[in-house]
């Protein structure tokens, strides 16, 4: 088993991070190596092991806690590992989605027995697959009392810089039927991929709303994502699915983001296939305004559905703050500028201390 220092420099433990592969469902080996050091070198941290999650908080009798969330797994590796440096960037599989944010994290859980906030720390499996298999669904299901908190920042990669909140994301199937018939003879059939053109006309003719929510904001939009249809190369097609995605800002509940999207498309068959809602900013709650002006830098708003969600629901207010740039998120050539890293961790010391 790999041994994590968490007294090292925080660039040092991110590579050690990404040289230990997990992806998700095999997090088993991390999640060993997280929980050995946490035992081992956070004496003043009360530690739980669930599933392939690695849990760990203080008693101090603060006024208020904070937790700080990371999930410990990656996309599938594409020849990205093990790490290497060039100059002030860590490549590897895992760098910026969000080994670094875990890396800040652990130091700080390794460095810092006496923070001025009680903390908690959620290292957490299958982040990046399906909703069901996160492993914060399993948390808040068998251990709901350490998903306790005032503020909730998630080390999601965002170059150092706050993303308040999140949109909400939808997914339907708009169906459009027709008439089977030889293409030779087409008059005798009804096209389906053709009656989805008032659909597509739709969706080019959707104005999607810009709204400010506490000076950050979320832009909305509705987007055909795919289109399945077609029998045969001579046959007319009596059947087509158009799969339409719509994020939406977090003004809407999921309820009102549904009868949006049945109000745009009414008249179609139209069925939610996956439905998350989105988290309001809550950048007015005490402890993320003094979060925020540590960062020195004003919020933004978050484009993308992330666990701050899940916080949210909760009645936690929740940050996405974290090194790594989001767009290399997944990529071959996935890395990190280690000076973020530094970074991220200083920000988060002057916070916690």
């Amino acid at each position: 088993m790999t041994r994590l220092d968490l007294t090292a420099s925080p660039v040092d433990l991110c590579a050690a991070l990404v040289d230990v592969p997990s992806v998700s469902g095999d997090e088993g080996g991390l999640a060993d190596a997280v929980e050995a050091a946490l035992r081992e070198q956070a004496p003043h941290l009360e530690v739980l092991r669930t599933g392939d999650a690695v849990l760990a908080r203080t008693h101090l009798g603060r006024g208020d806690r904070v937790l700080l969330a990371g999930h410990l797994d990656t996309v599938p590796i594409a020849d990205n590992l093990p790490s290497h440096r060039d100059g002030h960037l860590l490549y590897g599989c895992g760098t910026s989605d969000m080994k670094a944010g875990d890396a800040a994290f652990l130091h700080l859980a390794g460095t810092l027995p006496t923070p001025r906030h009680d903390l908690t720390f959620v290292f957490y499996d299958c982040e990046e697959v399906e909703a069901e298999r996160n492993g914060l669904g399993r948390i808040e299901r068998e251990h709901r009392d350490w998903l306790v908190a005032d503020l909730a920042i998630l080390g999601e990669p965002t170059n150092v810089g706050v993303e308040a909140g999140c949109q909400g994301t939808l997914r339907a199937e708009i169906s459009t039927t027709g008439r089977r018939a030889h293409s030779a003879r087409s008059w005798l059939g009804d096209n389906a991929i053709h009656n989805a053109t008032p659909v597509l006309q739709r969706l080019a003719a959707y104005t999607a709303r810009d709204v400010d929510i506490d000076g950050c904001v979320y832009r909305e939009g509705l987007q055909a994502v795919r289109i399945a249809g077609g029998v045969a190369g001579n046959v007319v097609p009596d059947a087509c699915v158009v799969t339409v995605n719509f994020r939406f800002a977090p003004d809407r509940d999921a309820a009102a983001a549904e009868k949006h999207v049945r109000e745009v498309f009414d008249g179609f068959e139209l069925v939610i296939t996956d439905l998350s809602p989105g988290a309001l900013p809550g950048l007015t709650v005490p402890a993320a305004a003094e979060f925020i002006a540590a960062t020195g830098a004003a919020p933004s708003a978050k484009y993308g559905w992330t666990d701050v969600s899940r916080f949210a629901a909760l009645g936690i207010p929740a940050l996405n703050y974290g090194p790594g740039d989001p767009n290399l998120a997944h990529t071959r050539e996935e890395n990190v500028d280690t000076r973020q890293i530094t970074e991220a961790v200083g920000v988060l010391r002057r916070f916690l201390s």
